[in-house]
């Protein structure tokens, strides 16, 4: 369905980290290291505010624990700088947390629901499969322990303070006028594509695509739970997508000036 509002998208680092290769591009890169980036992306339109995800934890000292002792190398630890922080890269954006009215989480990692208390009036969306299958019943062991995946400050939150301002998300749904949700698994169960309409297209933001090779070149990730679901993923939203913001492709920032994509 075609909007009539137009959005304005621009993507904001708030952290970055290396990987092992195969962990971008599947069975491939061995020996080599690939440089993530973290973003939250700030999606304004319409009198709303929104964004994908929230950032990484106030303290990175868990997180860099497990990453660290899973990759066998401090090389693996996230770093960032203050201006990074979730609450101060926005304010250079000209927003803060408290002013966000939707919070569009993809996938529930704590990267990117860590700060989710901070979003203190926004309408948290969520996939309900996600939901279900990476927190409340999974249906077979996940890698990740449930404590890096939502921590239990932002647990607590959901769950009690914020219970009536979480809205899950069907496999697809339009959440506002010209922005929509594709649940499309593949990265975790709760990875989801989102979809704006801008005056240069349809944008769509997705976490099961790492890097612009991934989709542009078909090359499956590495990290992922489905082969089928993460091709699948990558077909759909190439035919919905006029432009593809992989959520951690620092290569973003490139073509993008200032992060700016529409």
């Amino acid at each position: 369905m075609t909007s009539r509002i137009h959005y304005d998208i621009q993507v904001i680092k708030v952290g970055e980290a290396d990987v092992p290769g195969p962990e971008v591009y599947w069975m491939s890169r061995w020996g080599t290291w690939e440089t993530l980036y973290f973003y939250i992306v700030l999606i304004r339109g319409g009198g709303k505010t929104l964004v994908v995800n929230t950032g990484p934890p106030a303290d990175l000292g868990v997180l860099n624990k497990a990453w660290t002792l899973g990759y066998g190398t401090e090389r693996a630890a996230m770093r960032r700088t203050e201006q990074e922080r979730p609450a101060a890269a926005l304010r250079r954006a000209g927003t803060a947390p408290a002013e966000v009215d939707y919070v569009l989480i993809t996938p529930l990692q704590a990267y990117a629901t860590a700060n989710i208390p901070d979003f203190s009036k926004a309408t948290i969306c969520i996939s309900k499969r996600g939901w279900i299958e990476d927190f409340h019943a999974p249906r077979f062991a996940l890698h990740t322990p449930r404590e890096l995946r939502i921590p239990n400050n932002v647990l607590v939150y959901l769950e009690v303070e914020a219970a009536g301002r979480i809205r899950l998300l069907e496999d697809e749904e339009e959440i506002l006028p010209g922005i929509r949700s594709l649940w499309t698994g593949g990265h975790h169960r709760s990875s989801v594509a989102y979809f704006a309409e801008t005056a240069r297209g349809t944008v769509a933001v997705a976490d099961c695509v790492f890097k612009y090779p991934n989709i542009e070149q078909n090359l499956p990730l590495g990290v992922q739970e489905s082969m089928e679901e993460c091709l699948l993923a990558y077909e759909r939203i190439r035919k919905r997508a006029d432009i593809v913001v992989p959520l951690y492709d620092p290569e973003v920032l490139q073509r993008y000036a200032d992060g700016r994509v529409a």
